[in-house]
């Protein structure tokens, strides 16, 4: 039966390293679930597999799209549909890795389509953001969406601009949109979860920043300053360095983007487990644990 091994968790867990020793047993492809990694222009900020990663075994939706390409749920399920579809003519199984838990949801279950939203309201928001800042957006998600904003990337203003729009004009919330009842998929769904104590996974997430900077994320960032208003670029790892002030940073202003950029990832880290948590599909597992995590799914499978 053709099976789908799921490696999902936090960022800085070790999922990738987990998803290539696990493709080379099986002899198979991985397919990403991470909204970012799929984009050409963004390497360095993104933590995508490096050149020796990506040689060891194929991966799909790495280096895929460009940045001006608008890539949401519904996008992700059909492509990573069909990239399963193409492994599965010379494989029995795929893996897919990632910590997008909506890509992982909608690929898994499937997504609704929702409605749209009115364009007069979403511009109102966005002059309300231009005007008041990412405070005022955060602050409004919070108290009108408690729900969505506990699981929602909280610096990303195009993401909370789209929520709260969506709110304002369906008077309902954006979460009220996830299937209920899962879309049957033609293979069976194996889901595993890394996790390490909390300390390790921020000092992790700390000393991968740092080696960021030190493989050239500031000159990534500075490549890409022309593109800042980009809706890809207004994420963790660009958007600190964009808001720090006007380009050449001081010395002072990108070490604080830089400290940004950590706590950012390690907030972003804390809500991605809050998600997967709540799946009790998934088992869960240190990610050094390669035989227990062979075990169990060959005991599944």
């Amino acid at each position: 039966m053709r099976t789908v091994i799921v490696i999902a968790g936090p960022t800085a867990i070790g999922k990738t390293a987990l998803s290539i020793q696990l493709a080379q047993h099986f002899n198979t492809a991985i397919v990403s679930a991470d909204s970012r990694q799929c984009y050409r222009e963004m390497n360095i900020g993104t933590a995508k597999p490096d050149a020796s990663e990506l040689a060891a075994v194929p991966h799909y939706f790495i280096n895929s799209h460009s940045i001006h390409e608008p890539i949401n749920a519904a996008a992700y399920e059909q492509l990573a549909l069909g990239y399963l579809e193409e492994i599965f003519q010379s494989a029995d199984v795929a893996i897919v890795c990632g910590g997008t838990g909506l890509y992982i949801k909608a690929l898994c279950e499937g997504i609704d389509e929702m409605p749209g939203v009115d364009k007069e309201i979403e511009a109102v928001i966005k002059r309300n953001f231009e005007a008041k800042g990412l405070s005022w957006l955060q602050e409004e998600l919070k108290a009108k969406d408690p729900v969505f904003f506990e699981q929602a990337e909280q610096q990303n203003p195009v993401r909370l601009i789209r929520a709260l729009s969506f709110l304002e004009t369906n008077k309902l919330s954006i979460t009220a949109f996830k299937k209920q009842t899962a879309k049957e998929r033609p293979f069976r769904v194996i889901k595993i979860a890394l996790d390490i104590p909390r300390e390790q996974l921020y000092a992790r997430i700390n000393h991968r920043v740092d080696i960021m900077m030190q493989q050239g994320l500031l000159e990534e960032v500075n490549t890409l300053y022309p593109l800042r208003e980009l809706k890809n670029l207004q994420t963790v790892g660009y958007a600190e360095f964009y808001e720090a002030g006007d380009f050449p940073l001081s010395q002072a202003q990108i070490t604080e983007a830089v400290d940004k950029v950590k706590q950012h990832t390690r907030n972003y880290a804390k809500r991605q487990l809050t998600w997967f948590r709540k799946d009790p599909a998934f088992a869960w597992f240190a990610p050094d644990e390669l035989q227990a995590v062979l075990d169990y799914i060959h005991a599944k499978n």
